[in-house]
């Protein structure tokens, strides 16, 4: 029994012996680097073009900021003031068809004022501020909006701004536009190149520009006389614009 076991050991040993040396025999035939690795490649069979649109968009929306400034001697007369002259502009821009819910107050605050004298500080007197922004929809009364707020004793412009509403539709308009400027690169290329176009396989657009705010007025302004008269404020317009790459299969 002890030598069938000491045979099959031995027979095992020559086995693997075997299946190494052939192994070893076919990697030199074959000439077979070791060690073997696995590589998948795939030939580049597509054109990429890139192609760019705009469009463009008349602001439909606009927002006047103006502001209240007063000094008075107490709190409740500086709140007084501001008040006062903040019903009169909401009643005022009521007349141009503005309502209430349009007129936001973004600011509304009361300090001190005070004096050094004696080695002491003293309140002489308090600031009283407020800020309105006016959304106007009618873009021929923007120059209305703030010849009455200045009328209704707001002192400060402090900036209109123009945006357009819906800005998803014009920069559909700017991404069409971009997509047949590709394609048409894109045929231009293929003639010139020799080669046909296959179907389009992927397309990737840049980030859009967001139509950014008009400023009319950036720096605030102090109204000093009342009554209408100045430019006229133009909202201009806006261009918007996109820009595509599209990869298409050469044939």
């Amino acid at each position: 029994m002890e030598k069938n076991n000491s045979f099959d050991k031995i027979f095992t040993v020559l086995a693997v012996f075997g299946i190494i040396v052939g192994s070893l025999a076919v990697i030199k035939i074959f000439d077979i680097s070791y060690p073997l690795t696995i590589t998948t490649t795939t030939k580049s069979t597509e054109l990429a073009v890139v192609g760019e649109g705009k469009t463009e968009a008349v602001p439909d929306t606009a927002y006047v900021d103006v502001g209240i400034t007063v000094q008075a001697p107490t709190v409740e007369a500086a709140k007084k003031e501001i008040d006062d002259v903040n019903n009169k502009i909401v009643s005022s821009m009521k007349e141009l068809g503005i309502e209430k819910k349009d007129i936001k107050t973004s600011n509304y605050s009361v300090n001190p004022n005070y004096k050094y004298a004696n080695n002491e500080n003293t309140i002489s007197g308090y600031n009283g501020n407020a800020s309105l922004t006016i959304k106007v929809i009618n873009m021929r009364i923007v120059t209305d909006v703030v010849n009455k707020a200045a009328d209704s004793g707001a002192n400060l412009i402090q900036g209109t701004r123009f945006e357009v509403g819906s800005p998803e539709k014009y920069r559909k308009e700017a991404r069409d536009k971009a997509i047949e400027n590709a394609k048409e690169q894109a045929e231009e290329l293929a003639r010139t190149l020799g080669i046909r176009l296959g179907k389009i396989v992927n397309i990737v657009e840049s980030s859009p520009n967001s139509p950014m705010p008009i400023l009319y007025n950036k720096m605030s302004a102090t109204v000093d006389g009342r009554g209408g008269g100045g430019p006229e404020i133009e909202p201009g317009i806006q261009t918007v614009e996109s820009t595509v790459t599209l990869y298409f299969e050469k044939k």
